[in-house]
């Protein structure tokens, strides 16, 4: 920029001094007495007569002193102008090199530590997949024997040596289910396909589905039929409904029937007067009984006050999360409804997390008579009564599990069986019988479906 403007200048100086003269000047070429060549240039002046000596060389001195001036200045300048740039451009790029170097050797550290952390990861978890197939070897070869007992005793005998008692694990019940495993030809005695009345539990039939839950709220939840409906507001075809994800869960809503459930469209949303915790709750005699939030109280809902009718806690019963299915939920108390009555399934520190069966009285809640079985309440996913008889679920994601045990209240004896079930959403957290449809109702990962069943005449030696 400042060679520009000094040329400028230098331009300017010069420019009067040409364009006076640059018409009037020439060139001549003669030769001198000796023969050589002379090359003569001629300016003429109009003002003079002749040169005066001396006249012109002051003015060209003057000119040429201020050329010497500006072109020192103008050198000055330049230098000065490119020093400061390249120094600081010098300065910029060292320091944005430093800063891109730092950035770089930080990203680097951090990835050799992911690096290493993940390397540690993967061999953690083939130690622990080495350690469960060794354990799965080795429990195939474990012989699944049953004890039983008889008479009318309120409690199971458990043996000594059975793993589904002494055990933590809580794949083994399912493993277990897999090795005593019956032909179905067994399981339905002839003379019981057009059984109806109340008997054991023959077989299972794949899930129907009726609504998808279109919300994460939905994962899991209770979704039902009263059985015995009271009261001429609702039916036996109005369909309850309840999301149990949530930190406040109070929410009840009622469909008309199936189809509008299907469609979502509920005629009526009641709140609850205590919230709820887990999926155990049920519908009975035009009631819904649940376990209220994080404690062993029931409480039973009366619908057609909406209002709260009774509530009672459940002696030494486990809660949020000491006694819970496998699946988890929070889970330690599931009630349920059959032929026979209303039921809670839960577990106590005395029974040391075996299921333990009471009958209670609808209106009041109390304990009527309790059981204890000899199956860990926390090595099955689901559980549930049909008959009198507890039944339990072995997997609540395997697509083909079994129903694995029955309990039968009447003479306090459990015993292995393997009845064909399907989580076919592989995710259920929840199932309910309903003895006036004689379906099994279930939530199974945002989906509500309900089971046909079959039962039949207690085979020889039970009743």
């Amino acid at each position: 920029m400042w060679l520009q403007v000094s040329l400028l200048c230098l331009s300017c100086l010069t420019l009067p001094i040409r364009s006076q003269a640059q018409d009037r000047a020439s060139l001549r070429r003669s030769n001198d007495h000796a023969g050589r060549c002379h090359y003569t240039f001629t300016v003429a002046s109009p003002e003079e007569s002749s040169c005066s000596g001396g006249g012109m060389k002051p003015e060209m001195d003057g000119v040429s002193s201020r050329l010497t001036l500006l072109e020192a200045l103008v050198s000055r300048l330049i230098a000065g102008v490119d020093g400061d740039a390249a120094t600081g451009v010098r300065a910029n790029g060292e320091e944005g090199l430093q800063e891109a170097y730092s950035q770089v050797t930080r990203e680097r550290n951090q990835l050799q530590q992911d690096k290493e952390r993940l390397n540690g990861q993967v061999q953690e978890l083939q130690r622990r997949l080495a350690e469960l197939s060794q354990e799965a070897e080795s429990l195939k070869q474990i012989p699944c024997e049953q004890t039983q007992t008889s008479g009318g005793t309120q409690r199971g005998n458990r043996p000594a040596s059975d793993p589904a008692y002494d055990l933590g694990n809580g794949a083994y019940q399912e493993m277990k289910a897999e090795v005593t495993e019956v032909p179905a030809s067994r399981l339905i005695p002839e003379g019981n396909q057009n059984f109806t009345g109340c008997g054991e539990l023959q077989s299972v039939g794949d899930p129907v589905l009726h609504k998808k839950a279109d919300s994460i709220t939905g994962k899991y939840g209770v979704w039902l039929q009263d059985p015995e409906p009271q009261g001429p507001h609702y039916t036996n075809k109005t369909v309850w409904r309840i999301d149990t994800v949530g930190k406040d869960v109070r929410q009840l809503f009622a469909y008309e029937d199936m189809d509008q459930l299907s469609q979502g469209f509920p005629m009526k949303v009641l709140v609850l007067p205590e919230p709820m915790e887990s999926t155990g709750a049920t519908m009975y005699r035009g009631s819904l009984y649940y376990q209220r939030k994080r404690s062993r109280t029931l409480i039973r809902y009366d619908l057609s006050s909406e209002s709260l009718a009774s509530r009672r806690e459940l002696p030494h019963a486990g809660f949020h999360g000491q006694h819970p299915y496998s699946w988890g939920g929070y889970t330690d108390i599931d009630l349920a409804a059959d032929e026979q009555g209303l039921w809670a399934i839960y577990s106590t520190s005395k029974a040391k997390g075996a299921i333990v069966i009471c009958q209670l009285n609808p209106e009041s809640l109390e304990v009527k008579r309790s059981w204890e079985t000899n199956i860990r309440k926390n090595t099955v996913a689901n559980a549930f009564m049909v008959c009198g008889r507890l039944y339990t679920v072995a997997s609540y994601t395997a697509p083909n599990t079994t129903i694995n045990y029955v309990f039968d209240t009447a003479t306090g004896v459990g015993q292995a069986i393997a009845v064909p079930f399907k989580n076919k959403y592989r995710y259920n957290s929840m199932v309910d019988y309903n003895h006036g449809q004689r379906k099994l109702y279930a939530w199974d990962n945002f989906h509500m479906v309900t089971y046909d069943i079959r039962l039949g005449r207690a085979s020889q030696g039970s009743s």
